[in-house]
């Protein structure tokens, strides 16, 4: 029996994925290429990297509960953002990436997994309310605070942040630096709050409209999304490292 798809949150990831790669086709331009974009430095170019990242996690943990063998799938994620963090390290050690997207999703689709007769138990709107909540609530802690963006109500004892294995965790010790840092905690709390809220609306007449088809090009994209994500920052960077050298030639 051929297994039934939700093509609407295939489209929805491909979306993202085109806003991510523009995203980072502009990063490279500005901190690698040293093209100037001043509106890239300001609050907009943070909200649009944030749009990405909510949107792919919110995502990835909505579709975590299809996934017959979670283990499989987040160790395969988990790999290909070691791989990542090993490239970068090696051969753009100014740029590293340590701890990226990669390995946070992989980590998270791990733990629900491992963690899915417990989750299971919990009801889907409370357990979606709370998870977000403790998301807001642990937003900063990577920057030493309780509290969400502007809000730093308590700043956390430094005795947390002490080395790479807490920074995998989300307390990175002082000197710690990483041009994609995505830490457990908080987005775990994320992931799960998408999580929850597949069961909420898998169980309601919205899941019919997540089948509908809207777009073959962002459905293809969407459903290639890993292997798309490990592609295009080397293609992107070698696109304008060419283009560089011709405009520096002509």
């Amino acid at each position: 029996m051929e297994k039934e798809r939700y093509f609407m949150l295939d489209a929805l990831r491909g979306c993202c994925l085109v806003s991510m790669i523009l995203y980072h086709t502009a990063w490279d331009c500005v901190y690698i290429f040293g093209v100037n974009l001043p509106w890239f430095r300001t609050e907009y170019a943070y909200l649009w990297q944030q749009s990405i990242c909510w949107t792919f996690i919110l995502l990835a943990g909505f579709c975590a509960p299809f996934s017959k063998s979670g283990c499989k799938r987040g160790g395969i994620v988990f790999f290909w953002g070691a791989v990542i963090m090993l490239a970068t390290c090696l051969f753009m050690p100014d740029n590293k990436v340590l701890f990226g997207i990669l390995t946070l999703l992989g980590s998270c689709m791990l733990l629900t997994s491992l963690l899915k007769r417990f989750l299971s138990r919990l009801p889907a709107l409370p357990g979606m309310l709370a998870s977000f909540l403790l998301f807001i609530l642990l937003r900063n802690v990577n920057n030493g605070y309780l509290g969400f963006e502007w809000w730093k109500p308590v700043k956390l004892p430094a005795c947390l942040y002490r080395n790479y294995v807490t920074a995998f965790l989300g307390f990175p010790v002082a000197g710690f630096s990483s041009s994609d840092y995505f830490a457990v905690i908080p987005w775990l709390f994320l992931f799960l709050t998408g999580y929850f809220a597949h069961f909420i609306i898998m169980n309601s007449r919205a899941a019919e409209v997540l089948k509908k088809r809207t777009g073959r090009a962002l459905i293809w994209m969407g459903q290639n999304s890993l292997f798309l994500y490990v592609l295009h920052q080397p293609v992107v960077y070698s696109v304008l490292f060419a283009a560089s050298k011709l405009i520096k030639a002509s």
